[in-house]
C-alpha cells in the first residue's frame, strides 16, 4: 500500500459478523462452527467472520436489487513469523480478503483482531500506527510507484510520513533498504520506468520494509513476473522473513507458487475458504473437490511427468470440470457452493441443503465438505 496513505474510517457494520444487510443472508442449513478457528495463543492476526459485499443496482434510482459476495464468512489465523497462501482462481475473493484486513477497503462485518486489538474498531490515529505494523506488497509493480518520484524519494517519503527519519539518516536509510532486497544504493536516483519488473517488486517490497513491519500482504506479487524472476522474488521474500520475523499473507492463483513459500495453505471459493492445513498435506492429499480441481489444472512443464495431482475422474468417467466453470460472481443457490462443479462421487441432495463450515478431517487439516471424510481417494 501508499504507506503515506491515511486510517479509514470505521464501517458501521465492522465488528459484528452477523451486522450484514437483510436481504442478503446466507441461504441453506449452516453447519456448525468452524473448528480450524481454534486460533493459538501465539497468534499475531486472527480473523473471524470476514464478509465484503458489494450491492449491485438497478433502474434509475439505483435501486439495491442483489449482493456480490466477494468475501463470504472468512475466518483464519497467522502466527508471527509464518507464511499462509491464500490460493484460489480469479475472482474468488482472495485480493479483497487482502485489503479488508488492512482497512484499504471496508469489510461489511466480521472482525479482525491483529495483536489484540480489531482492526476494524480502529479510530484514526490507532490506524495510523497500524500502518507501521502491517504492510501490503501489491501485484502490480508499476502501478503501485509514483513514476514522477524517483526510487530515493518514493522511500523517503514513507520514512518522513511515519517520522522515522529524516535528512541524512533517511539517506542512509533509503541506501540501506535497497540493498536489502538486492538492488544498489545508486538505483535511488531512477525513475521507476527505468527498472525491470522483478526490480520494480524489489522495490515495491523495500518500501513495505522501510516501518520495519511484523506483518505484511502479499498480494500475487509475482504473478506478473517471468518464472526465472519470480523464483528470485519469492527466495528475497523468504530470506527477509528469516532475518526479520515477518509474516506473510501470501495471495496467490498458483498452487506451485504458494508451495514453494508457505507453511500452511487456505484455498478460497467464491469468497469463502474451502480448505485449509499445512502446505504439504493440502498439495500432497487434498480433501476437498475444489483444491482437488485447482491442483490438477496446475500446468507441468515436463512432459511425460504426471501433473501434481492426477485426481479422480467423473463417476461417469468423465473428466473433472474447470475449477469455478459456469459460476457467476452474484449467484448462489442453497447448499454446498461448490455443488454445480463438484466431482465428488457421493454428492447428493444432502449437499443442496447444507452450507458446510470448516471440518477437521485430519490433524491440522480442515474441509468444507460433509461426505467422506478423505475425498482424494487414499484409504
Amino acid at each position: 500500500m501508499s504507506d503515506a496513505a491515511g486510517p479509514r474510517p470505521s464501517h458501521p457494520h465492522a465488528g459484528s459478523a452477523g451486522a450484514v444487510p437483510g436481504d442478503v443472508a446466507s441461504t441453506g442449513d449452516v453447519a456448525p462452527p468452524d473448528a480450524a478457528l481454534d486460533a493459538p495463543d501465539d497468534a499475531l492476526l486472527v480473523v473471524r467472520g470476514l464478509k465484503k459485499y458489494y450491492p449491485i443496482r438497478k433502474g434509475l434510482l439505483g435501486r439495491v436489487v442483489d449482493h456480490v459476495r466477494a468475501v463470504d464468512d472468512v475466518s483464519f489465523w497467522l502466527r508471527r513469523g509464518e507464511t499462509l497462501g491464500l490460493v484460489g482462481e480469479s475472482g474468488s475473493g482472495k485480493t479483497t480478503t487482502g485489503r479488508a484486513i488492512l482497512r484499504l477497503i471496508e469489510p461489511t462485518a466480521g472482525e479482525a483482531i491483529f495483536d489484540g486489538q480489531d482492526i476494524f474498531r480502529m479510530g484514526d490515529e490507532a490506524l495510523r500506527r497500524l500502518r507501521r505494523r502491517a504492510q501490503i506488497v501489491f501485484q502490480d509493480p508499476f502501478g503501485s510507484l509514483n513514476p514522477r518520484m524517483t526510487v530515493g524519494d518514493a522511500l523517503r517519503e514513507v520514512l518522513h510520513v511515519h517520522r522515522i527519519a529524516r535528512g541524512a539518516e533517511a539517506d542512509r536509510r533509503v541506501h540501506e533498504l535497497l540493498e536489502q532486497v538486492g538492488l544498489s544504493p545508486d538505483h535511488a536516483r531512477r525513475y521507476p520506468h527505468e527498472f525491470s519488473g522483478g526490480q520494480r517488486q524489489r522495490i515495491g517490497i523495500a518500501r513495505a520494509l522501510a516501518v520495519e513491519p511484523e506483518f505484511i500482504v502479499c498480494d500475487e506479487p509475482v504473478s506478473a513476473l517471468d518464472v526465472s524472476v519470480q523464483a528470485q522474488v519469492l527466495n528475497l521474500l523468504a530470506d527477509l522473513q528469516d532475518r526479520f520475523g515477518i509474516a506473510y499473507l501470501f495471495i496467490a492463483h498458483d498452487l506451485s507458487v504458494v508451495e514453494h513459500i508457505s507453511d500452511r495453505i487456505a484455498v478460497m471459493y467464491r469468497g469463502r475458504i474451502v480448505e485449509v492445513g499445512k502446505s504439504e498435506d493440502v498439495i500432497r492429499r487434498p480433501r476437498h473437490p475444489y483444491t482437488r480441481a485447482l491442483l490438477s489444472a496446475v500446468p507441468v512443464p515436463e512432459p511425460g511427468r504426471k501433473a501434481l495431482y492426477a485426481g479422480r475422474r467423473e463417476p461417469d468417467g468423465g473428466p473433472t470440470p474447470p475449477p469455478g466453470a459456469g459460476a457467476h460472481p452474484a449467484a448462489r443457490w442453497e447448499g454446498c457452493p461448490y455443488y454445480p462443479q463438484c466431482s465428488h462421487p457421493g454428492k447428493d441432495m444432502e449437499c443442496t441443503r447444507v452450507v458446510p463450515g470448516l471440518d477437521r478431517k485430519a490433524p491440522g487439516h480442515f474441509a468444507a465438505c460433509i461426505k467422506e471424510s478423505d475425498v482424494s481417494g487414499a484409504p
